[in-house]
């Protein structure tokens, strides 16, 4: 019986003896529940959760985002992240664009790791896919970063200003902190765990976010004191999108089909829902009202909270993750907030410093804590690795490391951010003008996302005119 060519193995260039094509099938789909959750997932949210003359220009910076990162990435900003190591925190620029490279079996040259005596102890990554599958897997995960640092900007960047922020942050930041933590630079030798994001998306995504929105400066002052969302529905849509997509987004970091790929799922699962349930019910509690872009903030910080942790914890540990993530940014961001001069001041539109930066920066310290040894071994390259919590003192000193890891991220990207962001004002105002800001969106693109009145507000014939009123009888 003859079997078909796309199952027969190292009979085709296509089908080379490496390949398996389980792990491939799963990193693909995996990188496209990734690329979904920008695309159109905070696409959607941010579309709906700012004010309505934001909401084109919110969803269109998210949209150019994606787009371009994807062309810095594949001309040299992947190899940057996760090709031969130039410096201890930098790769060696490069385009990834040959077919001889993209359809080899892939491989991290620089994630080879070595003992203090210099031998070897484990080699470096080669998952059972092409270069083309890494590539893509890491370039959704590059994308969301800038994506999510928008959150902090929406409102009034000028759009000229966002265009040229994203190709500069994406090389002299986001590659810096890929290539130290997962692509064999020094967090990565050292032990820094990071299983998929916390300290090279998230906490950079609110460092950064916060530190661009202290250069930009802020919204109007009508829209810094009222700033509702233009569609509730649009903003649960986008938060759910992030939810499932998010299985991809852990579920893809051990390179493979897996158990721990398993686990990581199921971990996220646990900790945002603790999260969003704990959130709710300390809006109740204080607040009476059970909040609904409250809940779509907690189930952020349940997916950002377990990202450092989600294969290397245990089902418990993701419980214990999922409650703090659901009360300890709540804190900062409903309380503390509002107690800081410094958070007071600088206009966070979405307040991104608190869902990612707090929330990324909480659960790279938990993980430093809960890590749990078997699970480590399943997974890491540094052997004997472990949580605080299960004693010795490697977990003392992981402990330590991840606090040192997370302060390099964060000193980086305050200082590159800012460098970047003066460098553009010299050349283009990053603020919008005043008279752009008065309109919103059918100013800076000529465009308005409805055809409705106000931003929220009901029905007003002093401000709406008779014209109005005919029309809204009429319909």
């Amino acid at each position: 019986m003859s079997v078909p060519v796309a199952y027969q193995g190292n009979t085709s260039a296509a089908i080379a003896d490496w390949l398996n094509k389980g792990d491939n099938a799963w990193q693909l789909t995996a990188s496209t529940l990734v690329g979904l959750m920008s695309v159109p997932g905070l696409v959607v949210l941010y579309g709906g959760v700012v004010k309505k003359k934001w909401a084109v220009n919110s969803a269109f910076m998210a949209l150019y985002a994606f787009a371009a990162v994807w062309i810095c990435w594949v001309t040299w900003a992947y190899k940057m992240s996760f090709g031969e190591k130039l410096l201890p925190l930098w790769g060696r620029a490069g385009p990834a664009l040959n077919q001889a490279y993209l359809i080899g079996r892939a491989a991290l040259p620089a994630t080879a790791h070595y003992r203090a005596d210099g031998t070897l102890e484990t080699a470096m990554i080669e998952p059972f896919f092409p270069m083309a599958t890494v590539v893509y897997f890491q370039c959704v995960f590059a994308a969301i970063t800038l994506i999510l640092i928008a959150g902090s900007l929406l409102g009034r960047m000028s759009f000229l200003a966002w265009m040229l922020f994203v190709p500069l942050w994406l090389t002299f930041s986001y590659t810096v902190g890929a290539f130290s933590v997962w692509g064999g630079g020094f967090l990565f030798q050292w032990g820094v765990i990071d299983y998929c994001g916390g300290y090279v998306i998230h906490i950079p995504a609110g460092v950064a976010g916060f530190t661009a929105a202290y250069w930009v400066g802020p919204r109007t002052r009508k829209d810094r004191e009222r700033f509702p969302p233009n569609n509730i529905l649009f903003a649960l849509t986008g938060a759910g999108l992030l939810w499932m997509g998010w299985a991809g987004f852990n579920g893809g970091g051990p390179y493979a089909a897996n158990v721990d790929a398993s686990m990581a799922v199921l971990n996220t699962n646990i900790c945002t829902a603790a999260s969003l349930i704990v959130w709710t019910c300390l809006d109740v509690v204080f607040f009476k009202k059970p909040s609904v872009v409250g809940a779509v903030q907690a189930v952020i910080t349940g997916l950002v909270c377990i990202t450092p942790g989600a294969g290397v914890v245990q089902g418990w540990a993701a419980l214990v993750m999922g409650v703090l993530a659901g009360s300890v940014p709540w804190y900062t961001m409903m309380i503390l907030h509002k107690r800081c001069k410094l958070l007071q001041q600088v206009d966070d539109t979405l307040g991104v410093i608190h869902t990612h930066g707090v929330a990324g920066l909480l659960g790279g310290v938990l993980t430093g804590l809960l890590a749990e040894p078997t699970l480590c071994n399943l997974f890491l390259p540094v052997t004997n690795s472990r949580g605080a919590f299960y004693g010795g003192a490697a977990g003392g000193a992981q402990l330590g490391k991840q606090i040192a890891g997370a302060l390099f991220v964060i000193g980086w990207n305050v200082v590159v951010t800012s460098i970047i962001c003066v460098a553009i004002g010299l050349v283009v105002p990053l603020r919008m003008s005043e008279e752009k800001l008065a309109v919103g969106d059918d100013a800076v693109h000529g465009e308005e996302a409805y055809a409705l009145w106000g931003d929220g507000e009901l029905y007003d014939v002093t401000k709406h005119g008779e014209e109005d009123a005919e029309l809204q009888l009429a319909v």
